[in-house]
């Protein structure tokens, strides 16, 4: 029986993860569910990747696990030529600080901080920070970065959450529906901050979301279904969220 196919690396990208055999199996009870069935697969450093299928498929599961949130039940993970698998909870959460930013749908920003605050919070227990200025001048926020959570735009509150991503400079970020919750041109101003990061920074992008319309502007596309790797799309060209069809 022919295994979920894997990733060929080309044009010279190394490797960021390598995965090969992922299982994660969570038991409640008496009932097993197979979050996972034996996953391999490579992601490129500096490469956008969006994860795509039905939910239950996968996708979050893995991106848990890529970022250090969750182990899996079997089979090795490796960061660059580091086995993420065979570290301890204290090397886990510390390779989790230094390499991984999250973003998800809802924004987890403290209401009663002001945006520079909010990112100040990251930069302050990172080993290499970005300034918090600069972070929220790339993310287009130079002038509301006095402004409180409640005098900003939903938008405008997941543009401060990227920016406290990026702040400590990861080598990752991991996005889990990170325009869910917003409408259609306001998400794309959130996806060109996050293609910026990418650009500019060099991060490795990894995006779980539902709208097909934004696998357009990954390199590539990981489709999920039953808990394995379906099918791995490689787009020709990477396009401009303005240009997504929503």
């Amino acid at each position: 029986m022919q295994g979920p196919p894997q990733a060929d690396l080309t044009g010279g990208h190394p490797p960021a993860f390598t995965g090969r055999g992922l299982r994660k199996t969570y038991i409640t009870g008496e009932t097993q569910v197979h979050a996972l069935r034996g996953v391999d697969f490579e992601i490129r450093k500096g490469e956008v990747l969006v994860l795509l299928g039905p939910s239950g498929s996968g996708k979050s599961t893995l991106l848990n696990i890529v970022g250090g949130l969750d182990r899996p039940t079997e089979g090795t993970l490796h960061y660059e030529d580091v086995e993420l698998t065979a570290l301890d909870d204290a090397d886990l959460t510390r390779f989790r600080r230094r390499q991984i930013g999250f973003i998800f749908q809802f924004y987890n920003l403290i209401p009663s901080l002001t945006a520079e605050e909010n990112v100040r919070l990251v930069t302050d227990i990172a080993e290499n920070p970005m300034d918090p200025a600069r972070a929220l001048e790339l993310v287009g926020l130079a002038e509301r970065r006095a402004h409180f959570p409640a005098q900003l735009s939903g938008g405008e509150q997941q543009r401060v959450a990227v920016a406290r991503a990026i702040a400590k400079q990861p080598g990752v970020l991991l996005c889990d529906e990170p325009t869910g919750a917003l409408d259609s041109e306001t998400g794309v101003r959130v996806l060109e901050t996050l293609d910026r990061a990418n650009r500019e920074l060099g991060t490795t992008l990894i995006l779980i979301t539902h709208n097909a319309g934004i696998a357009a502007m990954a390199d590539r596309v990981f489709h999920f279904l039953d808990g394995q790797i379906a099918r791995i799309e490689e787009n020709s060209r990477r396009i401009a969220p303005s240009e997504i069809s929503w």
